[in-house]
């Protein structure tokens, strides 16, 4: 059997370190039974859930600073999932979900590197309107849209998952798709937002895409206490 070659890697958030194992790039393949292809994800498209790019970077140096409190987090599309893993670290109510079938195995197998507890995980794809993620207070992911049909069905899957009100923070490296993406989150009632991210002195490369933000409803106000 062909064993997979693994690469281990630490991404500094602060004083905070997070540990990754992941494939050893994106040559690595390995589907003996076919479970990926029969879900349609073909050999050139089987390793990109298991390296880190530099959207997922940027996402999760984003989070490192957001103000998570008691939100319900859902990560879209989570790949190996380094934004989960720092808000796992952090203590948050983090829920990972991916279509691909190695995620989890991959998202486990470093909460456990890092000393941290199972993160929460469904595997599913944008189309299944019958999972049991429930509804969140924030929707993270990087990195999604890469095919014209990616932009309605994510914008369907998000508003199917978001509550009233809530907060979307999507990481697109610049595909083109971005404007297309905020017209359809529109139509659901977000107001969206971009900008560049403040630094990236962490990549080896300019990043060339934008942090988008959207935002639908207002959040619940704390109970008036009885005079």
């Amino acid at each position: 059997m062909t064993e997979l070659r693994l690469s281990y890697q630490t991404v500094e958030f602060g004083k905070t370190d997070i540990h990754l194992c992941t494939l050893r790039n994106t040559q690595e393949f390995h589907d003996p039974e076919n479970i990926a292809e029969n879900l349609g994800i073909s050999s050139a498209s089987w390793p990109l859930f298991g390296v880190l790019w530099p959207s997922s970077l940027v996402l999760a140096h984003f989070m490192a600073d957001f103000e998570t409190g008691t939100k319900r987090i859902l990560e879209v599309g989570c790949g190996i999932g380094l934004s989960s893993l720092l808000l796992n670290k952090q203590q948050a109510d983090i829920t990972a979900t991916d279509y691909h079938p190695e995620v989890n195995g991959f998202l486990q197998r470093n909460a456990k590197l890092n000393n941290d507890r199972a993160i929460p995980f469904e595997q599913s794809d944008w189309v299944n309107c019958d999972d049991s993620l429930g509804l969140f207070d924030v929707i993270i992911g990087s990195d999604l849209l890469y095919e014209d049909a990616h932009v309605d069905l994510l914008a369907r899957f998000i508003d199917r998952h978001a509550k009233a009100h809530c907060e979307v923070i999507i990481v697109d490296p610049g595909r083109g798709r971005k404007n297309k993406l905020k017209q359809r989150m529109e139509n659901f009632g977000f107001t969206a937002a971009q900008h560049k991210p403040p630094h990236t002195d962490y990549l080896e490369k300019a990043f060339k895409g934008h942090i988008l933000s959207f935002v639908r409803g207002e959040p619940d106000k704390p109970d008036q206490a009885a005079e």
